[in-house]
């Protein structure tokens, strides 16, 4: 096992000092899989702020439970039990004399008012279920219809549904861009990985004569590909939160317009160890390919 780990770490060493040496090439190249990385990347940070703002809307999400008129407080008080049993989110009671007076206050409606002979609306409940999937949005809609003293529930899952079947959209279109531009870094590792073995052909030539065996003098190009392409995974998570930053201001005079407190979220740490991860492991792939056609030609 020692031996194991001193071979792999010597490879690591040497692959290192390759880079270190051609210093001005491999910045290049990481750049390249930095920005073919971010591209996929951003489009999927992009898609999570859009989540993460229709979720921090109210009324994207938000039910309107309407009582029967004339519900009791028993009644009430069995709807409030069952919405602090039932549901994972908030919920708010807005009597009928509270909403009259909201209506009344609203412009042109105060003589309209004046002149009904009673309170024509029913006692609500204003629900925000916390739920952005449309389909669990309105099985919990048809449950909560079929609650005692329950003459109404009203949902607007024709907007949600739209919301949810733009984010659907955007994650393909994120996911096509992520294959083509993995493709695409697979490809910058190859031909950088090959560039290095044909300039070595001659050393590696020699080490087969003395005996290495085809996996030691693969290793170091591995290693190779496996630190360009995590460096260049780490150069895309550096470029999206110098993006985020350099946009976050804009973003937030833009939310506040709107009276919305929306703060434009950047790559977190998971984001960026994933993305040192597929970089690394795609630049094993890309050398992998390289050394292996070197091989067998």
């Amino acid at each position: 096992m020692k031996t194991w780990f001193r071979q792999h770490l010597a490879a690591l060493v040497r692959a290192a000092r390759r880079l270190a040496d051609s210093a001005l090439n491999t910045l290049l190249s990481v750049l390249v899989i930095g920005i073919a990385m971010a591209l996929p990347a951003a489009g999927y940070l992009c898609l999570d702020n859009l989540k993460a703002l229709g979720a921090d809307s109210g009324g994207a999400q938000q039910m309107s439970l309407f009582m029967q008129i004339g519900a009791d407080g028993k009644t009430l008080a069995e709807i409030e039990k069952r919405l602090d049993a039932a549901l994972p989110g908030q919920w708010r009671f807005v009597s009928r004399e509270t909403a009259l007076r909201q209506m009344e206050a609203s412009e042109g409606m105060a003589e309209i008012i004046a002149s009904l002979p009673k309170n024509p609306l029913p006692d609500a409940f204003i629900l925000e279920p916390g739920l952005a999937d449309p389909e669990r949005l309105e099985i919990l809609r048809a449950t909560l219809a079929e609650w005692p003293g329950v003459a109404h529930v009203q949902l607007d899952s024709a907007w949600i549904r739209r919301f949810d079947a733009f984010l659907r959209l955007g994650r393909l279109a994120a996911h096509l861009l992520s294959i083509l531009f993995a493709v695409g870094l697979v490809a910058v590792t190859f031909n950088t990985i090959r560039l290095q073995v044909l300039g070595q052909a001659e050393e590696i030539e020699v080490a087969r004569l003395i005996g290495a065996t085809d996996a030691f003098i693969r290793r170091p190009f591995c290693y190779s590909g496996i630190l360009q392409g995590g460096l260049g995974g780490l150069a895309a998570s550096l470029l999206l939160a110098v993006g985020v930053l350099a946009l976050s201001p804009p973003v937030g005079r833009l939310a506040a317009l709107y009276g919305s407190d929306f703060v434009l979220r950047g790559p977190s740490f998971g984001h960026v160890v994933a993305l040192i991860a597929s970089g690394a492991a795609l630049g094993w792939l890309g050398a992998q390919l390289s050394v292996r056609l070197f091989r067998d030609r």
